[in-house]
């Protein structure tokens, strides 16, 4: 299974790949102007560069996956079995989640296109915890999960009502997660009596995909005592 699909963008994102996909006005427009009924609940996160990556329960055992749902341990990548030992140091952390349920999250040991200082940060980021049945929980049972097992989590910028993109940026400021060089971007998640709706990205028209991987491997400020 994978572990995170791709999230499309708002109008004014920067856009990376041919196969990038926008949000409809209609969708936007609930996102950032006026919500669809009273029942809308609309979050803003901060856009973390790193490596999508999860862990799921299966059967009582943890597995650390990649972004396509491959095992971590296996990746030809560093960063990635890199993740799978640091879950191994980490059982405990997540051994509450139900067995089919997963977290996903970022993994921000190495550079890709914004460097960040992780010292006495969590090398993790969290954002979303699937079901058994692969749907994403309530976002703020999300956050409370997170706080009970003590679970870093992308920063939340904004709950509550529709908010302009020039807005959310204004809240995003120089960044929450890591001192970056340039924040990435947002991410706005609409959700509908508990149910999550939609989700789209608004990135920076400046930022540089992939900066740091385009020679030997770059490891962020602080990643020394993973590696």
């Amino acid at each position: 299974m994978k572990n995170y699909n791709s999230i499309p963008h708002l109008s004014t994102s920067k856009l990376t790949q041919q196969a990038d996909k926008k949000i409809s006005k209609q969708q936007e427009d609930n996102l950032t102007k006026y919500p669809k009924d009273w029942k809308d609940l609309i979050v803003v996160t901060e856009k973390i560069d790193g490596s999508n990556v999860g862990i799921v329960k299966e059967k009582d055992k943890l597995f650390a996956i990649t972004r396509s749902g491959f095992l971590a341990k296996e990746s030809n990548y560093k960063q990635h079995n890199l993740f799978a030992s640091w879950v191994e140091k980490n059982q405990s952390m997540f051994s509450w989640l139900l067995d089919g349920w997963r977290i996903a999250g970022e993994w921000c040991i190495q550079a890709h296109g914004i460097l960040y200082n992780i010292t006495g940060m969590s090398p993790f980021l969290a954002f979303d915890i699937f079901n058994d049945k692969n749907k994403q929980i309530d976002f703020l049972s999300f956050l409370m999960l997170c706080a009970k097992y003590k679970i870093a989590y992308a920063p939340v910028l904004h709950i509550g009502q529709p908010i302009s993109i020039k807005n959310a940026v204004k809240l995003l400021d120089k960044g929450h997660y890591g001192n970056p060089e340039k924040p990435e971007g947002v991410v706005y998640r609409l959700e509908r009596q508990g149910a999550c709706c939609y989700m789209a990205k608004w990135v920076r028209h400046d930022k540089e995909d992939g900066k740091y991987l385009k020679e030997q491997e770059v490891f962020n400020i602080g990643a020394e005592e993973y590696l």
